[in-house]
């Protein structure tokens, strides 16, 4: 009792303990005012006052030791019981010093790491996640997500500043102010991610599927057998996808629809839509292979937003050639297969068609502008020659957007300049055409159909009315505002696409000799003269062309090469290295050619004479930029290879390029082929 008379209330238990002695202060200050209303009544109150007063103290005073014990009691058991619930936490808990050194864990962190109150080494030694580089500094908290035992843990650190606790404490002081220890908490997230994962997983996944080549295939067989083939493929179809637990619906005779779990969909991506395989390996006499394309969308907002993404993705996948997958995510765009050659058609009715309509927005601009891709070649020039003279035929003012010239066009442009014939104005370069072009022009883009690949790509944004003519496989990046986009990846070259146009576009339209022979040089090197990538159409078109004054010697004339062309491609040929045995990389030199960039093509077309080579690769360096040119015939797509490290182009005939320096490239190009090679792409 004696230590308990030092003892006094603070705080709120001062102010709770007194309220006797403040009630007892109010009833006198009371009675004295009754005295003044009556004496008796005063008399008898003051008795009252007084007997509440004699218990209030009597009570107060034997109260108050028996309080302060039970609260110095309680005090030491609270204490006790901090103690015992941290201790007992079911939450891994622990503390360690600066350096992430364990000083005290509670009993579900040794239970979890089976470590014992005595095991005092660096955090590091049990979870090799948490290093010391990620310890908070200075109050600061960090958040990081581990796994330890097959579990999955969010870990919480704290840095908790301890100078207040030093300075009470009788048995530790701090060298200088500011000193902290880590705090950790572990939260068991394993279940969490499993919902989560498991939500994921039954997400609904949208998807179209066309056969490619349906009317091509039918008409290869006798039609008594056309339904059994379509029967055959259908059933091949259902039972695939009912395997993964999919739904396919008929929507056409050649369309379908797709639903799957985002589950089924992951199987898919592990087996590589061998669906693809699959399918063309139904015959049954049958001499072309039956091919599809699979558009996907997923991870949308909504149902409806990933059927719009699985129509943009179909639309892609048939752009490319068809006989692929194509995912849209998003953004993110994936691509599976695409390895065969695209098939002909054998109708130009969609020829027709799009020379129809390319003619009616011709009549409705007053100005035509014509460009191809930057650096152009000669099918680039020659199908912006098309497009003129088309124009032309209209009575329409027209341009080609032209930013100066290099050796694989000027031959053919030489013809142009300084001829009466053509206007002054024919060409323009950029800043012109920035200009001319407004809501009242209608511009053409040929042989490319990448907006930062344009010769100029600012023009797009100042027109609402673009066509565009190409050839080459569409990749992620595509000019999506046009009226109209005739994209063939089976075309040879956008030359033969604008000879068939011509055909259609007009009665009475007459194409002189020097555009015959600059349509018919684009197919002509498009094709490494009519050697690769060359169908019926190829030769149909070069026949019209042919009629119309082409001439082929006078355009083999035109494209000799000097001696130092022919010593650079020597070079470069000579120099190749056959890496991984089927594959030949060469640099061209660039420091004494004009175009370095149509050497190493041509190069690269060289060496697939080499017994072995299945694919070739030249790299250029032009500008600061390193050209890569990748050519194939028939075993490597190397398009697929090409848009692995940015670029794009043709099963058989692509490209990228790289702004790097000329060993990296080297390095890049043979990393991808290591790596395509080994998940099986090429």
């Amino acid at each position: 009792m004696n230590d308990n008379n030092k003892l006094k209330f603070a705080g709120r238990m001062k102010r709770y303990m007194i309220w006797p002695i403040l009630l007892s202060a109010l009833l006198i200050a009371m009675n004295v005012a009754m005295y003044f209303i009556q004496v008796k009544a005063g008399i008898w109150f003051t008795f009252c006052v007084g007997v509440y007063v004699v218990i209030a103290l009597s009570l107060y005073f034997r109260s108050r030791p028996r309080i302060l014990n039970e609260m110095v009691t309680f005090a030491a058991e609270y204490g006790q019981v901090q103690k015992r619930l941290l201790q007992e936490l079911e939450i891994p808990y622990a503390v360690m010093d600066q350096q992430g050194k364990l000083l005290w864990v509670n009993l579900a962190f040794t239970e979890l790491t089976g470590k014992d109150k005595r095991y005092h080494k660096s955090v590091t030694s049990v979870f090799p996640g948490i290093t010391q580089e990620k310890l908070p500094k200075d109050g600061g908290e960090t958040e990081l997500h581990i796994t330890y035992e097959k579990r999955n843990f969010r870990v919480l650190l704290r840095a908790v500043c301890i100078d207040e606790l030093l300075e009470r404490s009788q048995v530790l002081e701090a060298e200088e102010s500011g000193c902290f220890i880590q705090v950790m908490y572990l939260f068991d997230e394993t279940e969490l991610n499993e919902y989560i994962l498991k939500c994921e997983d039954e997400k609904m996944v949208a998807g179209l599927l066309y056969l490619d080549n349906y009317e091509e295939v039918m008409e290869s067989i006798e039609p008594v057998r056309r339904s059994l083939l379509a029967a055959l493929v259908e059933r091949k179809m259902n039972q695939y996808f009912t395997r993964i637990d999919g739904v396919i619906r008929k929507l056409e005779k050649d369309k379908y629809l797709l639903v799957m779990r985002r589950k089924s969909l992951e199987i898919l991506k592990e087996k590589r839509f061998d669906i693809l395989e699959e399918v063309k390996a139904v015959n049954i006499g049958n001499d072309m292979a039956v091919t599809i394309s699979i558009g996907i969308g997923y991870n949308a907002d909504s149902y409806v937003k990933n059927s719009e993404y699985a129509r943009i993705a179909i639309d892609l996948a048939l752009g490319r050639g068809g006989d692929q997958v194509v995912m849209k995510d998003g953004e993110s765009i994936q691509y599976f297969g695409g390895k065969t050659q695209a098939v002909e058609k054998n109708t130009r009715v969609k020829a027709r068609v799009k020379a129809h309509a390319l003619k009616e927005f011709m009549l409705s601009k007053d100005r035509i502008v014509v460009m191809g891709h930057k650096n152009p070649d000669a099918d680039s020039f020659g199908s912006a020659i098309g497009i003129y003279r088309a124009a032309k035929t209209l009575n329409k003012t027209a341009h080609i957007v032209l930013e100066g010239q290099n050796n694989s066009i000027r031959p053919l442009m030489e013809g142009f300049l300084n001829n009466p014939d053509y206007d002054d104005s024919m060409f323009i370069d950029r800043h012109e055409a920035r200009e001319l072009v407004d809501e009242n022009t209608l511009v053409v883009v040929v042989d490319v159909n990448r907006p930062s690949y344009t010769e100029c790509e600012d023009i797009l944004y100042m027109t609402k009315t673009i066509v565009v003519l190409d050839h080459h496989r569409q990749g992620s990046e595509v000019i999506r505002n046009a009226v109209l986009a005739y994209v063939e990846p089976y075309a040879s070259s956008a030359c033969e696409m604008v000879a068939e146009i011509l055909q259609y576009f007009a009665d009475g339209v007459r194409i002189r000799n020097i555009e015959a022979d600059s349509l018919y040089a684009g197919i002509m090197i498009d094709t490494d003269n009519f050697q690769q990538k060359t169908g019926v159409r190829t030769f149909e078109a070069a026949a019209f062309l042919r009629r119309y004054g082409a001439d082929v010697t006078r355009v083999r004339k035109l494209f000799r090469e000097n001696m130092n062309d022919y010593r650079a491609k020597g070079e470069t040929i000579s120099n190749a290295e056959i890496f991984l045995d089927c594959f030949a990389i060469s640099e061209c030199p660039g420091d004494y050619v004009d175009s370095p960039t149509v050497i190493g093509s041509q190069a690269a077309n060289e060496l697939l004479n080499v017994i072995g080579v299945k694919a070739s690769f030249v790299l250029t360096e032009y500008r600061g930029v390193i050209y890569v040119s990748a050519r194939a015939i028939d075993e490597v797509n190397v398009q697929i290879i090409m848009e692995r490290m940015g670029g794009g182009g043709h099963l058989n005939m692509a490209g990228c390029q790289l702004e790097t320096g000329m060993n990296e490239a080297k390095r890049i190009l043979k990393d991808t082929l290591t790596e395509m090679l080994e998940e099986g792409e090429i």
